[in-house]
């Protein structure tokens, strides 16, 4: 045997100790080791690499160390409502609040959500309609602008912010952007110099420290929120680019869902803002606690609603928790859209029970992948939801980006968070659970024109697909807890 073959064999079987005992180490859960391990086992070397900047996971310590700073403002408000409800004195604003005080209470505990319940709230499902609000709010402001969006690209949409931030910034306001730098690769680096240059402060979230290298690729922001003098705030799955006024030939309309809230929960979002943009920025440009950012005044509304925000640096994963305990509560209904559906052991468990027990699951997705591995693992998890009984319908009318989960007509969610791994362990995401009939109904019946515009995926046409589909499906859900 040639010193090369045995130098091969070493270096191969040094690769795939290393690698275990790093994955192993890291306590996973045990699909997303097997899928890392078949990875560095049948990809040697390069597979390594690959773990290097992909698979790594953050510290929680690290990340609450670049944070500096516990949640500003609502420590005391939390403590407040835990207490309260605790020992059965919270002043729920109706019944259905208090029927789902268990929900409420688990995020509390999990992510220091409190209740607000004096929140008007608008649902956008279109793009246009949703950034024509945006820019009015904008044009408003009198105080200050805080953005943050995955996605914002250089293009007509994007100019318009960029023109309606500079005005604003040039008035005198404070005007604050943090983009995700992975999700804005390909936006020309001329965009955010022209807004620095007109004072809007601007900072990209874990951008690379290397040339073309980047060990923290895989941790992205996904959140989607702007904030209006502290007053308005918008959460939701749109980010900003002409896709997403149904521009792009290829997606063709872009079905989407996104909330203006005015009321007490806008603070939760500042809140959240605030601790974002202290990690993305310098030591010089940090906030602190101010009374500007969090103005006193009383929403008109009725919705309750606690803002829930969940990633990599979480000790729990709060969004998936409260989607369990909704799915687990409900008795007559269960309506989810996601552009991906692949849930871990839990979910999927918890949505087969359900339909099982005669719970009216039904599932929206589109017809089309934006990710095409994705896509394959998305349609293996629903095939498997239909034989429970779940209803699956495939949207027809453009692409479907929505992230709604409703239950019983009473209770929703509507954020930024897919049904999927990534968003429950590898995102930044951020969430909005809310408790009003009138606003659940509402996304109910959305749903149900939906369904108009879309078929059915049976399971006499689930079982038509190719023996190549089912390949494709088999290793895409193989690999699913890592993509």
């Amino acid at each position: 045997m040639g010193i090369w073959v045995v130098l091969l064999i070493v270096l191969l079987l040094i690769n795939v100790l290393f690698a275990a005992v790093m994955v192993f180490l890291e306590r996973r859960d045990t699909s997303a080791t097997w899928a890392w391990l078949l990875v560095l086992t049948f990809i040697p070397v390069i597979g390594f690499i690959i773990y290097l900047i992909f698979g790594r996971k953050l510290s929680h310590r690290k990340i609450f160390d670049w944070k500096g700073q516990e949640k500003i403002g609502l420590r005391e408000s939390t403590d407040n409502q835990i207490s309260m409800i605790r020992q059965q004195e919270f002043p729920f604003s109706d019944r259905n609040v208090a029927k789902h005080r268990d929900l409420i209470y688990l995020l509390l505990v999990n992510d220091g959500a409190i209740l607000t319940q004096d929140n008007e709230v608008t649902l956008f499902t279109g793009g246009h309609e949703k950034f024509d609000a945006l820019l009015r709010d904008i044009e408003m402001a009198t105080d200050h602008i805080h953005l943050i969006y995955y996605i914002i690209h250089s293009d007509t949409l994007g100019k318009r912010l960029k023109s309606a931030l500079i005005r604003k910034a040039e008035e005198g306001l404070d005007v604050r952007v943090i983009y995700d730098a992975m999700g804005c690769r390909t936006t020309k680096k001329s965009f955010w110099n022209d807004l620095k240059s007109h004072g809007v402060k601007v900072w990209p979230f874990f951008p690379s420290k290397l040339p073309l290298i980047n060990f923290r690729l895989n941790y992205r922001n996904h959140r989607k929120l702007a904030i209006i003098d502290g007053e308005i705030g918008y959460i939701g799955g749109f980010n900003v680019g002409d896709e997403y006024l149904g521009l792009d030939k290829s997606f063709g309309y872009w079905r989407d869902t996104h909330l203006r809230v005015r009321g007490k929960a806008v603070f939760a979002m500042q809140t959240r803002y605030i601790m974002d943009w202290n990690s993305a920025s310098s030591a010089s440009q940090k906030l602190d606690y101010q009374t500007r950012y969090f103005p006193s005044f009383h929403g008109k509304g009725q919705t309750s609603m606690q803002i829930v925000s969940s990633g990599p640096d979480s000790e729990w994963q709060q969004i998936k928790n409260g989607y369990i305990k909704m799915i687990n509560s409900a008795k007559k209904s269960i309506y989810l859209q996601s552009p991906y559906i692949i849930p871990d052991a839990s979910l999927l468990e918890a949505l087969k029970i359900a339909s099982l027990s005669g719970v009216d699951v039904r599932l929206m997705i589109p017809n089309k992948p934006d990710h095409a591995f994705v896509y394959r693992a998305t349609t293996s998890y629903c095939g498997e939801l239909i034989e429970s009984g779940a209803k699956v319908y495939i949207y027809d009318n453009g692409f479907i980006h929505a992230k709604t989960l409703v239950v019983d007509g009473e209770i929703a969610s509507v954020g930024t968070a897919n049904m999927d791994f990534r968003s429950f362990r590898l995102n930044f995401e951020v969430n909005a659970f809310m408790y009003e009939k009138k606003i659940a109904q509402k996304l109910e019946d959305i749903f149900l024109q939906d369904i108009l515009k879309s078929y059915q995926l049976t399971a006499e046409l689930y079982a038509e697909r190719s023996i190549w589909m089912k390949v494709k499906e088999g290793v895409s859900r193989l690999l699913s807890p890592i993509l």
